[in-house]
């Protein structure tokens, strides 16, 4: 039986606790090797990541042109970045209590030091990050515009390419990695503060998301002039099997299913409910953007207003292409955490984990807010009619 990748992970975090002060320091070496090769190989893949992904993202997008796509996609994007500036503010008002700012990440025990790796290796990118992402949108842009259908052959290859480079070389090691981390965050003292300050976090982002999804459902009431406590719970089938699934492709029929029931028409749901299922991640944006102010915190790190208005409009962008990626959203975005709010390699892996562990609470989040969309888009359509 394939264990959970979340399984996976909050094995690896126990054994990195429980074996950090066990082992000697030769053996923690050998995973700390491991960890900065891999960092090195996993910073390398993030432009590829963005380029084989995006790009035939929005070109397939593109090739749906027309006035229904266009609200569905301003919608979708208007709610993903609304969610999380909505986490932002939230986050940045409630995690300072709960957070000793600069506690969890510098608290390293007297007499502890970190484990150098034996060797180290350098793969520099082929490109940086944003110029990965222009090259994106040119590229994505120019197919679904002018066709260029031979392009478009190739980039869907290089997007299945890349694909399979995060299903067999990326995720399967994360948990190896993620153990090397807390094996050495162990030695330092850090590992008990990081995971208490989890606890803390995962259920205010669980409390956001329930708020998140009333809301949604309260304005496409206004808009259909239906009750909203219905018909969320008539999307509760959808939200449990994406609970269960993690993952919004697997669960569009059963989505599409319950939007019917809600009175959408069929040709609206079978339009609407995959569009959504690839571009509408609320959930995903408020996780993303939650955590990465509980890390800056965590750090001491500075931070702005003006800072996370530009990450989280970059982030929903980014969005578009995390249902390809396996383990999700958190790949997709790993680009603008290192390079707008300069993330480093361990920050990076924390929220990996963190993200992780409530990963099925945030597709079920973006699931059930497609129904919502798909509402206003069918009321919209049947004016328009």
């Amino acid at each position: 039986m394939r264990i959970p990748l979340l399984a996976r992970i909050v094995a690896a975090i126990a054994l990195g606790i429980i074996l950090g002060r066990l082992l000697p320091e030769q053996a923690v070496a050998v995973f700390t090797t491991f960890n900065a090769v891999f960092a090195v190989f996993l910073k390398f893949l993030i432009p590829l990541i963005i380029v084989g992904l995006v790009t035939p993202a929005i070109a397939d997008i593109g090739k749906s042109a027309g006035r229904l796509l266009l609200i569905t996609v301003c919608i979708a994007y208007g709610s993903t970045v609304l969610s999380g500036f909505f986490s932002y503010a939230v986050s940045s008002n409630v995690f300072p209590s709960l957070i000793t700012s600069g506690g969890a990440l510098a608290a390293v025990e007297e007499g502890s030091q970190t484990v150098a790796p034996y060797f180290t290796l350098a793969i520099p990118p082929l490109l940086d990050v944003m110029s990965a992402l222009v090259l994106a949108f040119i590229a994505g842009l120019g197919m679904a515009y002018i066709g260029l259908p031979r392009l478009k052959g190739v980039a869907d290859d290089f997007k299945q390419l890349v694909e399979k480079t995060i299903g067999v070389a990326v995720i399967p090691l994360l948990p190896l990695y993620i153990f090397g981390i807390f094996l050495e965050m162990t030695r330092t003292g850090q590992a008990w503060h990081i995971i208490k300050t989890f606890a803390a976090i995962i259920g205010v982002i669980f409390a956001m998301h329930i708020l998140l999804l009333v809301v949604q459902y309260l304005l496409a009431g206004i808009i259909v002039r239906r009750n909203p406590l219905r018909l969320l719970y008539t999307m509760l089938p959808a939200y449990f099997t994406a609970l269960g699934t993690s993952s919004s492709a697997a669960t569009i029929p059963v989505t599409r299913r319950q939007v019917m029931r809600m009175g959408v028409s069929e040709d609206v749901a079978g339009f609407a409910i995959p569009l959504c299922a690839t571009i509408h991640m609320s959930g995903s944006c408020m996780k993303i953007t939650a955590c990465a102010v509980a890390l800056m915190l965590m750090q001491g790190l500075p931070f702005t207003t003006t800072m996370f208005i530009g990450f989280v409009l970059m982030l929903g962008v980014m969005m578009v292409a995390s249902p390809g990626v396996p383990g999700g959203a958190i790949m997709a975005s790993l680009g603008v955490l290192s390079t707008m709010l300069g993330f480093g390699e361990q920050d990076c892996a924390l929220m990996i984990a963190l993200y992780i562990a409530m990963d099925s609470f945030g597709t079920a989040c973006n699931v059930t807010g497609d129904g919502a969309i798909a509402l206003v888009v069918d009321r919209i359509n049947s004016k328009a009619a």
